[in-house]
């Protein structure tokens, strides 16, 4: 059985910066890595679910945004951090896209390719809609961080947020998994 964490990037994984688009800008959580290398010791795949609208809206560009994953992988790998897989949805929001979180088509796409049993996964965001990605998936749990946009997402969804474990950031989200 091939277990995943699903993972938001902007807030989640790394510093949320506003359309971050620069390499030079990527600066992961701290613990991010001791997080990541924890989950993938126990074989977990670690795949990163993003939604990139700045492509969407003219802000920049799919290169500039694998630059951005280029240098997030050489970051990981240096840390002893693989990261299987980034699924990107480019799409601005007001754009028809068959993939943009919350749809689960990502996380479906990872069950076909990688064999991924999502029942025993997790998804991790900062988000309602990485949240929602991961229920209508059907993983185990989704879970929600207070990083990025997560403590005014606590805030402000309440009964929303019934079936998710919220934790302080992704060191204590791994704690949860590997509990």
């Amino acid at each position: 059985m091939i277990r995943g964490v699903f993972l938001d990037r902007d807030g989640t994984l790394i510093e949320e910066k506003n359309y971050l688009h620069r390499p030079e800008d990527v600066e992961f959580y701290p613990g991010a890595f001791a997080a990541l290398r924890r989950l993938q010791q126990a074989g977990f795949l670690l795949i990163i679910v993003t939604n990139q609208s700045g492509v969407g809206r003219g802000y920049f560009t799919l290169q500039d945004v694998d630059l951005v994953h280029q240098r997030m992988i050489a970051d990981c790998s240096r840390e002893g951090v693989t990261l299987t897989q980034f699924y990107i949805a480019p799409e601005a929001p007001d754009q028809p896209s068959r993939v943009r979180k919350p749809s689960p088509q990502f996380l479906l796409d990872a069950r076909d390719q990688f064999k991924v049993d999502l029942a025993s996964s997790f998804m991790i965001g900062d988000k309602l809609i990485d949240l929602e990605c991961g229920w209508n998936a059907g993983v185990h749990k989704s879970i929600l961080v207070r990083t990025g946009y997560g403590r005014e997402v606590e805030r402000s969804a309440g009964e929303k947020l019934r079936d998710a474990f919220v934790a302080e950031g992704l060191s204590q989200a791994a704690d949860y998994i590997l509990g």
